[in-house]
This record gives C-alpha cells, structure tokens and sequence, in this order.
C-alpha cells in the first residue's frame, strides 16, 4: 500500500499545516504570554496523596522537550500505599518548534508496547464537564503500567493531539497565545491489575487537578 494514500499520512500533513499556520499566525505579531506560578510550588501533599520524592529530568532530555518549566515527582497514597508519578510540561509558547511530545511516541521509544489506547472521561472539581483524557497501557516485559494524560490550555482540557493543534492556530489567530501544557499520571500495574491501576489514575487525576488551575495560565 502506498503510504501517501493512508490515514495517517493525511493526518500528518493535517498537523504539519496546522503547525505552519500556528507559526504564521504569530511569527509576525507579539505574542501574550500569560502569567503563570512555578511548577516548583506545585503542593506536596495533595488530599491523600503524598510527595515522596522529586525525579529530576536529565539535561539531555530538557534540552529535547524545550518546556519553559517541568515538574517530575512520585506521589504515594497514604491510604493504600499506591504510587503515582506525575509530569508536567508547560510550555509558554510554540511559537519556535517547542511542543509537547506525545506519551504514545516516547513511551514505546523507552521498551514500552502499547496494550490499550482510549480515552477516559473524568468528573473533576471546579470545572463544568468530565474532562476527557487519554488512557495509554503499555508493557514491558512482565512490568505495566496506567498512563493518563492530557493537553491543557485556555480553558480547556484536550486529549487528541489533532484538536490540541486546531485549537492552537485558532487561539494563535484570536488571542495571540500559543502556550500549552502537558499533564501525565503514571500508575505502575500490581499483580496484573489493570482497573486498580486505572482508579488510582483517576483518584490522582480528580486530587491534583484544583492545584493545576491555579498553576497553569487560562
């Protein structure tokens, strides 16, 4: 089959135009940048989830994603001693090539195999909707774990990579921002129990996302 005729070869060049006209839309003009709270604030102690240690990115992998500021920590469940790791991106403009990078491109970079690829709606505090998230399951080897994530910017909460670059270029043109975040949960799988894994995602998600609010411009 040639790959010029496949769905993912024009969804590709769907992207790529979006991109250029995200590019184009503020190459010219000054760009807002909204104010924003240090990701280093982010609260350790979060309802029943507690920090326990901070996981710095390497420099190699700073200088790959290009975001404006990170936040890596591993959380635990005081409750029932589950652990979570959570990863934030926020980037204050696109503008020069900067961009979240898809969990679904570097987690399989790592060893990882995809098992599930879906979404997941999730009913949190101080918004109008369940925001709907991305709910990737990979293995490695006899090793799995629950990742959630999202794109969140403006007002909204956005699971596809797709919409996320619409939503780009349209609040490139209105409102001459171009910044954006990545927010990723990760629940490590225990004896082969994906749901379980899946709920504690979800707990953290809805615990965290009030603080995100006010961290994270709209």
């Amino acid at each position: 089959m040639n790959f010029t005729h496949t769905r993912q070869f024009r969804a590709l060049i769907l992207v790529l135009l979006l991109q250029a006209g995200a590019y184009y839309a503020v190459a010219f003009r000054d760009e807002r940048t909204p104010p924003s709270n240090p990701l280093s604030t982010f609260p350790p102690i979060i309802d029943s989830w507690r920090m326990t240690k901070d996981a710095p990115i390497e420099k190699e992998v700073q200088d790959i994603l290009k975001a404006d500021d990170i936040l890596s920590r591993e959380y635990v469940n005081t409750s029932r001693g589950m652990p979570a790791y959570l990863f934030i991106a926020y980037f204050k403009t696109q503008r020069y090539g900067q961009a979240p990078h898809s969990p679904k491109n570097c987690l399989p970079g790592a060893g990882f195999e995809p098992v599930e690829d879906s979404t997941l709606p999730i009913q949190v505090a101080d918004w109008p909707a369940p925001i709907v998230v991305n709910k990737f399951v990979t293995a490695r080897g006899y090793e799995k774990s629950v990742t959630l994530y999202w794109y969140q910017s403006h007002n909204r909460v956005i699971a596809s990579e797709y919409w996320a670059k619409f939503w780009l270029v349209a609040d490139a043109v209105r409102y001459r921002r171009s910044d954006t975040s990545l927010v990723k949960v990760v629940v490590p799988v225990a004896n082969n129990d994906i749901p379980s894994a899946t709920a504690a995602g979800v707990e953290f998600a809805q615990s965290l996302f009030p603080s995100l609010l006010t961290h994270l411009p709209r």
